[in-house]
C-alpha cells in the first residue's frame, strides 16, 4: 500500500471506538485498517487517528466527505498522513554542567 492510503484524522470526540471509527469510513471505500492514538500511561484517546484505505481513490473520497465535517460536536480534520519521522530523545545527559551564552568561561 503507498501513503497515499493513509489518513491522519484529528479532532476525534475522546469517546470514539476505532470500531465507529471505520464505520465512518466505510461508505468511502474498503478500510483495511483504523486506529486510534491512545495514551500509553492512561489508556485514553489522545483525539486523532488514522485511517488506512484500499485505494488513493477512496482514501481521496473520503477526505472530501468528512474533512469539515462535524462529528458529536467536533469538526473532523481529515488529510493524508505523512510517514512517521523518527523523534530525537532529549540530550544525553553529562557530567559537565551546561554553559549558557551569558556565563563567563575562565
Amino acid at each position: 500500500m503507498t501513503q497515499n492510503n493513509k489518513l491522519y484524522v484529528g479532532s476525534l470526540p475522546y469517546s470514539l471506538s476505532e470500531e465507529e471509527l471505520k464505520e465512518i469510513f466505510s461508505p468511502f471505500g474498503n478500510v483495511t485498517s483504523a486506529r486510534i492514538i491512545t495514551d500509553k500511561m492512561t489508556g485514553k484517546s489522545k483525539g486523532f487517528g488514522f485511517v488506512e484505505m484500499d485505494s488513493s481513490e477512496s482514501a481521496q473520497k473520503a477526505i472530501d466527505a468528512t474533512h469539515g465535517a462535524e462529528l458529536h460536536g467536533r469538526t473532523l480534520i481529515v488529510n493524508i498522513a505523512h510517514p512517521e519521522q523518527k523523534r530525537t530523545g532529549f540530550a544525553p545527559r553529562t557530567n559537565e554542567r551546561r554553559r549558557d551564552s551569558w556565563q563567563k568561561t575562565y
